[in-house]
């Protein structure tokens, strides 16, 4: 009898922790991008739709990662793009994730909105990392190719005078119940990543 209590109680509590860790980051949690030159971009996120793109951008904001970087890419009327460490669109933080995104097997309703924020990746589906990009208008041509996991919801006026070179001064995460948010990552080396390429 003992053991069947003991076998019954190790299954609830692996049963809990399973669906707590399948939640993922609390769909609360905010990122905060603020940009040496002065001003704040509010992002928040999609964790039910990319689950592991946010809780990878989680992860690497967290780690200071982003702080000081630049945006190496900036096309008008198209994307700004940032997040590489070494400033030309060939950097990442050493691994990559899987594309989430629908052409990659992966049911993300999100699209490519105005001042929506996507994984970079190459044309390589699996190649994203630690690039990201925000969308200066809406791109439809993007959208099933690249992860969308978030959306700007303050600060439109700073993502509209984003210039090249412009830099990162702090990423930081706020909000949301203190989970430790981890992606699951891919044992392969960071490469160049760039949409609509």
């Amino acid at each position: 009898m003992r053991r069947v209590l003991v076998i019954t109680a190790l299954l609830v509590f692996c049963l809990a922790g399973s669906r707590l860790f399948a939640k993922g980051p609390d769909s609360s949690v905010r990122a905060i991008i603020k940009l040496a030159k002065g001003g704040e971009i509010v992002i928040k996120f999609y964790p039910t739709d990319a689950p592991l793109s946010v809780a990878n951008f989680i992860k690497l904001a967290k780690k200071g990662f982003y702080n000081g970087l630049a945006f190496h890419r900036v096309v008008p009327g198209f994307v700004a793009q940032g997040g590489d460490p070494n400033g030309d669109g060939s950097g990442g933080p050493g691994y990559t994730i899987k594309g989430e995104f629908t052409e990659n097997g992966v049911n993300n309703p999100q699209t490519h909105v105005k001042y929506a924020v996507a994984m970079a990746r190459t044309n390589v589906p699996d190649s994203a990392g630690s690039q990201f990009y925000i969308c200066l208008e809406a791109q439809p041509s993007l959208d099933g190719k690249y992860a969308v996991f978030g959306q700007v919801v303050k600060g439109m006026e700073y993502v509209d005078q984003i210039q090249l070179g412009d830099k990162m001064e702090k990423v930081s995460i706020v909000g949301g119940a203190k989970k430790k948010a981890e992606a699951t990552t891919a044992a392969t080396p960071a490469v160049a990543t760039t949409p609509g390429n």
